[in-house]
């Protein structure tokens, strides 16, 4: 029996929803159930494994589609500078080294190499390019060994890509993808497959499941089809990560659901299970269900995250706020930088972290330095914040959707009130307006200097009527409901029922 769940990409920068398979790989070792989780995108810019153990699965737990059919392992990057240049015919005539980027010119060949190192003091690359007579060749990438190399050609004075090479530890070709006229074709020493539908149907395939089996879809876009298909022969269950239909395009005849989950709604009769993060979801799930659909799926509320422990500390520092997420525009950090400036009005002690990383990281410190806020609104980058939450006292969110939160969930873990809008499913699962928090009405104009003055009148408030130690303990009462001793139980009664049901 094994737990196959299923996502696309991950990055540096991961969303929630790498974050909850995370949570879920520990919870799912804790019970020792085996599981895998499997990324379809092509990742090349950065070696997987460093993708995946930075947010913390095991290197065992990941598999990756395009080495799935090699006897490559996802690990780290090992492969040395000498191994690189030892590959290729000649000495270097000179190098360059800008930060962890490495240049080696080949001047009686007109060629050069760019090597680009794993960090600026490490021997290891995760990556080359060769480029001859100005014009890029082929790119290779590597671990302990190289797993994949790019070739390409000239076209409209730009390098276009023609074919992937994909190895196995000796050396030898496990498969090839060639590309032609925007269609990708897979060349396997036993079959050639059109298109990455087929190779993903060919991938469930080589799965060989059975019902004892659970296959978790995460992510579907563009991949559903085939991994629907296929994963009858198991059993199918697809986890809801946020908010799953529009509002404002529903009415009494109609439902429209969110793009992400439409294929899965749709097909509901294929799916054994779902799974979603609070029991609010879960009402209004089983009965839109009821109302626009034939379907009346098994739904099973389980949390996305779990706490170890609930961390205490008494002697925090006063006035301080925390929030942290992805710094992309949807979370609206920058209404929250507003807001404690306005705050900071009739509150001079307060101080305000923000963690994390993400594309509006220039705006925010742009707009920090045009506010004059730069002594007291920090942006602390992107860490393990488990033990950090309990140095403050108050956590911020702006976010207007959360299908779960779990930066909520561990803000609460460590005794944290959370100001926050009155949205589902984060904010109401996790705050009790008025003892562990304040939720604020939404703005459907979302005019930002009025949020941004609702905010400051909540931060006011808890301080003004002296509430920090009461709401303190409001929090770490409602976070006893996310241990995980109680989220291994759900985890562990949904495999029990579905591995053992009968499909109707």
């Amino acid at each position: 029996m094994t737990v196959y769940n299923i996502n696309l990409g991950i990055g540096w920068a991961s969303s929630g929803v790498e974050y909850a398979q995370a949570y879920r790989a520990k919870l799912l070792r804790q019970i020792q159930e085996p599981a895998k989780f499997i990324f379809m995108d092509m990742i090349l810019a950065d070696n997987i494994q460093h993708l995946t153990e930075n947010i913390g699965f095991k290197d065992h737990e990941i598999i990756w589609l395009y080495t799935h059919f090699t006897d490559i392992k996802i690990a780290p990057t090992t492969y040395t500078v000498e191994q690189v240049l030892a590959g290729f015919a000649g000495s270097p005539t000179r190098e360059e080294t800008t930060g962890k980027v490495k240049r080696y010119f080949y001047e009686d060949q007109d060629s050069f190499l760019t090597c680009y190192l794993r960090d600026e003091k490490s021997p290891y690359v995760e990556r080359c390019e060769y480029v001859s007579g100005g014009i890029l060749v082929r790119k290779d990438y590597f671990s302990y060994t190289r797993y994949c190399t790019e070739y390409f050609i000239p076209k409209n004075n730009q390098a276009h890509l023609i074919e992937r090479r994909f190895y196995n530890e000796d050396g030898s070709v496990a498969y090839r993808m060639q590309v032609a006229d925007g269609q990708e074709i897979y060349c396997f020493p036993d079959r050639y497959l059109l298109g990455r539908q087929e190779l993903i149907r060919y991938f469930m395939q080589s799965l060989n499941l059975t019902k004892q089996d659970l296959v978790i879809l995460d992510r579907e876009t563009d991949i559903g089809q085939p991994i629907f298909e296929e994963a009858q022969k198991a059993r199918l269950g697809v986890v809801v990560h946020a908010e799953h239909y529009s509002v404002n395009s529903t009415d009494d005849q109609y439902i429209l659901w969110n793009n992400y989950y439409d294929y899965q709604f749709t097909n509901a009769d294929k799916v054994d299970f779902f799974i979603v993060a609070t029991d609010r979801q879960k009402e209004v799930l089983v009965a839109q269900f009821a109302k626009y659909t034939q379907h009346s799926p098994a739904i099973y509320t389980i949390p996305v995250g779990s706490l170890e422990s609930l961390p205490q500390k008494d002697s925090r520092k006063p006035f301080s706020l925390i929030t942290a997420s992805r710094l992309a525009t949807e979370k609206h950090i920058d209404w929250l930088v507003r807001a404690v400036v306005e705050a900071k009005k009739e509150l001079s002690a307060l101080s305000f972290d923000i963690y994390g990383k993400g594309g509006e990281e220039e705006k925010l410190r742009s707009l920090i330095e045009e506010l004059g806020a730069t002594d007291y609104i920090q942006l602390k980058g992107h860490m393990d914040l488990t033990a950090i939450y309990k140095d403050y006292e108050v956590y911020l969110s702006a976010s207007t959707s959360e299908g779960f939160g779990l930066t909520l969930m561990e803000a609460i873990g460590s005794g944290l009130p959370i100001i926050g809008f009155d949205v589902p499913y984060g904010n109401q699962n996790f705050v009790r307006d008025g003892e562990n928090g304040y939720l604020l009405p939404t703005e459907p104009d979302q005019i930002v200097d009025r949020i941004a003055r609702s905010f400051a009148e909540k931060i006011r408030l808890l301080y003004q009527s002296q509430k920090v130690a009461s709401m303190r303990q409001a929090s770490y009462a409602r976070a006893e409901d996310f241990l995980t001793s109680k989220v291994e139980k759900a985890w562990f009664q949904l495999i029990e029922e579905v591995t053992h049901a009968e499909r109707i």
